[in-house]
């Protein structure tokens, strides 16, 4: 092996007697990273920053609930023993399709009450969403979970002895899909930012396409990763769920693009907070 990229030697590191596990600082500079590029295109909107700190305050703990909830459901055996099993997030396992379904879910129900548009909202959040789910890999990288399978490619992942599934113990580099799935992220990002900027695309076919290309990608990655996932037909539980994921994100898009009668604005709604009637 002439190159490889080695993996972390722990999940995280010391401040003083605290240790800082490395999976959770990731999600909480994800967070950041999210609100930072929704601020932007929100406001480019004209649209007001506190909402969005509003949304994530809210739609955030959401997406850790419904991502956890998503990974009890889908892969219970991976789930530590102890008492506090369900609850260690710490260790890894937070479904990205229920976490996106929760905090979504929860964020709309937040701007509904703001009376904003919540689909030029939608818009506007995609890109940041895929920021912070690019860097919440990272926090995959220091766990050495959800990797490929056996590569000797200069990229190659090391993995430890201990973190290899069964029936790859001999193989010591494999494919970095989390890495792979980093940077596809960041370039769909900036794809989406480019689109909302130009604003030519009807609100919210912006983050219709986030949930197609995201889909699609992880179409790709299902076929790639060897760690423990139950199957069905032969094939990962997740790539039918992207399957049908993508493919219900291009209907979405096809069909908030339609041409239809432009309808007149409502007075009830802004892109900001409402103003208050006298």
């Amino acid at each position: 092996m002439i190159a490889s990229i080695p993996s972390p030697s722990a999940g995280g590191f010391h401040v003083g007697p605290f240790f800082v596990h490395a999976y959770g600082l990731m999600y909480a500079l994800a967070v950041a990273g999210a609100i930072a590029s929704t601020i932007r295109l929100w406001e480019r909107r004209g649209g007001d920053r506190e909402l969005v700190y509003d949304a994530a305050l809210w739609g955030f703990p959401a997406g850790l609930v419904g991502g956890r909830l998503y990974h009890l459901a889908t892969s219970w055996n991976e789930v530590p023993h102890e008492w506090w099993g369900p609850l260690a997030v710490w260790k890894g396992g937070l479904g990205i399709w229920g976490g996106i379904a929760a905090g979504t879910l929860v964020g709309v129900w937040r701007l509904r009450r703001a009376g904003v548009d919540v689909f030029s909202f939608m818009d506007a959040a995609a890109p940041g969403l895929l920021i912070a789910q690019a860097i919440g890999r990272i926090g995959n990288y220091f766990n050495q979970e959800l990797f490929g399978g056996p590569t000797t490619l200069p990229w190659g992942l090391q993995i430890d002895p201990a973190h290899r599934p069964a029936g790859y113990e001999r193989f010591a580099t494999f494919h970095p899909t989390f890495l792979y799935e980093l940077l596809f992220d960041l370039a769909l990002a900036g794809v989406l930012a480019a689109v909302v900027r130009r604003g030519r695309v009807r609100p919210p076919g912006v983050f219709a396409l986030y949930v197609a290309g995201y889909s699609a990608f992880r179409i790709f990655e299902e076929q790639l990763r060897v760690d423990p996932s139950h199957h069905l037909l032969g094939l990962r539980l997740n790539f039918f769920v992207a399957t049908t994921l993508c493919v219900a994100g291009l209907v979405w898009f096809a069909y908030s693009q339609r041409p239809r009668a432009r309808a007149a604005p409502s007075s009830d709604t802004t892109l900001g907070y409402p103003q208050q009637r006298t």
